[in-house]
């Protein structure tokens, strides 16, 4: 593992750190029961973010807009900024499998970093410290009526409502080895003779991208 990474807070216990970036696969102390803390601390932090910037939403729309920000899909991108990735202490297996790309480490690591940072500092020092983290995230929401309706959906439903064809998705480029795959997509509107595309590891993750992008050329407010 390399020096420790930089995520918004200098530890007074640095152990605490180094614990939280060290994977099952590496043996004990492992960062396990730190990600169950972390899990947690994220969903209060998130919470009490949202409900401060939505005061008129309901219960529903709270969640769901909680529960997009706080995905393994949604925290892995944050882990890769704050390149934690880089910094893991894997065992021989995870590290020749790739281990430190993938997704479901990486958010494991993000979640349990923000519980070191608790013990480290404290409540309210874990908040200041993780909640920049997620402010891109929470600017891109759509408004609270459609958060959890994903790209896809939404792009279908516009064009439903105004009786246009269908997307056509298109596998255009695979490449990559098995377990770091990169998959390219095209979003093809046939009526406006629009062609987006979305590059990430799977090829449902291309296809919402390239329909973000037909809905950003389309200029329809997602």
């Amino acid at each position: 593992m390399s020096p420790l990474p930089d995520v918004n807070h200098a530890f007074k216990r640095p152990e605490l750190l180094a614990q939280a970036l060290t994977h099952r696969s590496a043996g004990a102390p492992h960062n396990e029961r730190l990600e169950f803390l972390g899990d947690a601390l994220v969903n209060q932090f998130i919470a009490e973010a949202l409900y401060r910037q939505w005061p008129q939403a309901d219960e529903g729309a709270l969640t769901r807009a909680r529960a997009e920000l706080v995905r393994e899909s949604a925290l892995a991108p944050i882990a890769r900024e704050l390149d934690l990735g880089a910094h893991l202490t894997l065992g021989p297996g995870e590290m020749k499998s790739g281990g430190h790309r993938r997704d479901s480490i990486l958010a494991d690591a993000l979640e349990a970093v923000v519980a070191a940072i608790y013990l480290d500092a404290g409540f309210e020092s874990c908040r200041d410290a993780v909640l920049p983290w997620f402010a891109a995230a929470m600017a891109a929401l759509p408004p609270p009526h459609k958060v959890g309706k994903d790209a896809k959906t939404r792009l279908q439903e516009w064009l439903q409502g105004r009786q246009k064809p269908l997307p056509v998705y298109a596998l255009e480029a695979e490449s990559g080895e098995d377990h770091a795959k990169t998959f390219r997509v095209s979003c093809s509107l046939a009526h406006v003779d629009i062609v987006t595309e979305g590059e990430a590891g799977s090829r449902r993750a291309a296809e919402q991208i390239a329909a973000e992008a037909a809905l950003r050329a389309l200029k329809v407010d997602a």
